[in-house]
C-alpha cells in the first residue's frame, strides 16, 4: 500500500488556552491530542466525564462538566479560554435536531461572549446557496450564521464528506462498495462531491488557533479533488483491490428510501443515513479557495481521494484508529444507571441467566484474547445465523444491528461500539461488560469473567436483563429458552478458539 506523507504538527509560535465541545466525537477526539502537540493549553467540556477514563490524552487537559442542553457550566468552562472549537452536531438526535442545535449554538455565543473568549471556531457542512437545503444540512448552515452574527470573531469551516478511518462518510461509502458489486442508486449519485481527508480537517482546525487577526466568516475546505458519488464508490473498490463495482443510476431522487436502504446494507443507523444520504441532494464542491489568503494549504498540500482512501485503510490495518462514528454514537450517556448485580436492585425485577463452564487445560489469559476479540469479524461464536437474524431485525425497528462491529479487532476500551452491544466495564485480562444497544423492551447486559481455578480456568457468562412493562417480560420468556443453547456453546466455542496456536 503507498504510503502517505507523514503528519507533522508544528509547535504553535502563541499557545493558547482553548476550549474544546465535542471532544468525545470524531473530529474532537481526534483534535484534542494534535492541539497539545502544538503545545496549547486544552480544555474539554463534556456532558459525561466518565467517556474521558480510558482515553489516552486525559490527564493533559481539564476536564469540565457541562451540558449543552441548558448550558450548564458552559460560561465556568469558558472563562479564560482564548478559542472554542464548537464540534457538537446533533444530527442523530432525533426529528429535533435543528432546534436543538441552533439553541446550542446561542448557548455557545453567549457563553462566549461573556467569558471574553477571542475566537470561535465552527465546523460546519459544504453546501450550495440555496434555500431550499436538506434539513441537515440547513441546520449546519443557520449554526453558522448564528456563531458569525454573534459578537465573537468566528471561523466556519464548511467541509464536505470526510475521509478518514472510522469516520461516518468513508464507513458509508466503504460497505456499500464492498456489500454490492452492482449497487442500484437514485441518481443524487451522479452529484458531484469534493471529499477531504480527516487528517487536513483537522490541519485546518488546528491552524485557526494560531491567527491573530478578528477574522468573522465561512470558509470552504476541500481537496479540489471532485468527483461525481458514483464514482466515489467505485473508485473505492479499486483502491481497495476489489472487483469493479457498478452503479445503476435510477431517475429517482428518493432521499428518504435511499437512507433507509444504506441504513440497511452499512452499519450505519438510520439516524445517521437519512440525514447523511439526505445531505447528498446536492453538488458539495468548494466555490472558492479563499481559505487559502488566511491558512495556506499544508506544506506538503492536500490529500486526494485516492491517498485519503488508501491512508484510512493503512490507519485501519495497522490498529490505529483512534476514534470512529459508533463509538461515539452512543458512548456511555445511557450508560450512567448502576449495574443490577443484586436481583432485588431498586426493587426492578431482574432476570438472569448465570452460567460458569470450567476448563481445566486453559489458562485465563489463554480465554481472555479471544473474549476480548469477541462480535465484528469474530461473530459470536455461536448460532451465527440466529445472531444474523436478529441483527437484521433489529436494523429494520432502528436499532443499531449487527453489522455495526468494531472499533479494532482485537483491542477494547470503555465506550467501543461491539455491534448491537457497548462496552461499559472493563478489567483487562478479567471481567468485560456489554450494554445493549438493540431495540428491545428493557435494558440488557452480557458479562464475561475469567478466573483461575486450580491448574485451569472458569469462564462464566452472565445475561441480565430488566424488562419494561409486560413486552419485556414476554421477550424474556420467548429468547431465554434459547439460552439453553446458545450460552454453553458460545462458552465452548470460545475455549476451542482460546486452543489454537
Amino acid at each position: 500500500m503507498a504510503q502517505s506523507h507523514p503528519e507533522t504538527i508544528v509547535p504553535s509560535p502563541h499557545p493558547r488556552t482553548v476550549l474544546v465541545l465535542g471532544a468525545t466525537g470524531y473530529i474532537g477526539g481526534r483534535l484534542v491530542p494534535r492541539l497539545l502537540q502544538a503545545g496549547h493549553r486544552v480544555r474539554v467540556a463534556v456532558r459525561t466525564p466518565q467517556k474521558l477514563e480510558q482515553v489516552p490524552w486525559v490527564d493533559q487537559v481539564e476536564v469540565h462538566r457541562v451540558d449543552l442542553d441548558d448550558g450548564d457550566g458552559l460560561v465556568e468552562a469558558a472563562t479564560g479560554v482564548d478559542v472554542i472549537h464548537h464540534l457538537v452536531h446533533s444530527m442523530g438526535s432525533g426529528h429535533d435536531f435543528e432546534k436543538k442545535e441552533a439553541a446550542t449554538a446561542r448557548r455557545v455565543a453567549e457563553a462566549a461572549e461573556a467569558a471574553g473568549v477571542r475566537r470561535i471556531v465552527y465546523l460546519g457542512g459544504l453546501h450550495p446557496d440555496k434555500a431550499d437545503l436538506s434539513m441537515h444540512m440547513r441546520s449546519r448552515a443557520h449554526v453558522g450564521r448564528i456563531l458569525l452574527d454573534s459578537p465573537v470573531p468566528t471561523i466556519a469551516f464548511q467541509a464536505g464528506i470526510i475521509i478518514g478511518s472510522g469516520s461516518a462518510s468513508f464507513e458509508m461509502v466503504r460497505h456499500l462498495a464492498m456489500t454490492l458489486r452492482l449497487m442500484p442508486a437514485p441518481n443524487w449519485v451522479n452529484n458531484r462531491v469534493e471529499p477531504l481527508a480527516v487528517r487536513d480537517v483537522l490541519y485546518y482546525l488546528l491552524k485557526a488557533v494560531d491567527l491573530d487577526e478578528d477574522v468573522n466568516r465561512a470558509f470552504d475546505i476541500g481537496s479540489h479533488d471532485v468527483h461525481k458519488y458514483a464514482d466515489i464508490m467505485k473508485r473505492f473498490g479499486a483502491i481497495a483491490g476489489l472487483k469493479p463495482r457498478h452503479v445503476l443510476v435510477l431517475p429517482l431522487p428518493a432521499p428518504t428510501l435511499s437512507g433507509i436502504w444504506v441504513g440497511l446494507v452499512t452499519p450505519l443507523p438510520f439516524t445517521l443515513t437519512l440525514p447523511l444520504v439526505q445531505s447528498l441532494q446536492e453538488n458539495a464542491v468548494t466555490k472558492d479557495s479563499d481559505i487559502d489568503e488566511v491558512i495556506p494549504p499544508p506544506p506538503d498540500g492536500l490529500l486526494g481521494y485516492e491517498q485519503s482512501v488508501r491512508l484510512a485503510l493503512q490507519r485501519e490495518a495497522e490498529g490505529a484508529v483512534d476514534t470512529n462514528w459508533a463509538a461515539v454514537a452512543g458512548g456511555l450517556d445511557q450508560a450512567a444507571k448502576p449495574l443490577p448485580n443484586d436481583p432485588d436492585w431498586a426493587g426492578a425485577r431482574v432476570f438472569t441467566d448465570d452460567r460458569t463452564l470450567h476448563f481445566p487445560d486453559l489458562t485465563p489469559g489463554q480465554l481472555w484474547p479471544v473474549i476480548e476479540g469477541i462480535g465484528g469479524k469474530n461473530g459470536w461464536y455461536s448460532w451465527p445465523l440466529a445472531w444474523r437474524v436478529r441483527g437484521v431485525w433489529d436494523k429494520i425497528v432502528g436499532g443499531a444491528g449487527l453489522n455495526r462491529g468494531r472499533r479494532l479487532p482485537d483491542r477494547l476500551r470503555v465506550g467501543d461500539p461491539v455491534d448491537w452491544w457497548r462496552v461499559e466495564e472493563l478489567e483487562s485480562g478479567h471481567r468485560l461488560l456489554l450494554r445493549a444497544e438493540m431495540r428491545v423492551s428493557g435494558r440488557a447486559w452480557l458479562e464475561f469473567t475469567t478466573s483461575k481455578a486450580g491448574r485451569g480456568s472458569d469462564l462464566r457468562q452472565r445475561a441480565i436483563f430488566i424488562p419494561k412493562g409486560i413486552r419485556g417480560q414476554l421477550y424474556w420468556a420467548f429468547v431465554s429458552p434459547f439460552h439453553r443453547f446458545i450460552f454453553p456453546a458460545m462458552a465452548k466455542n470460545i475455549a476451542r478458539a482460546a486452543e489454537k496456536p
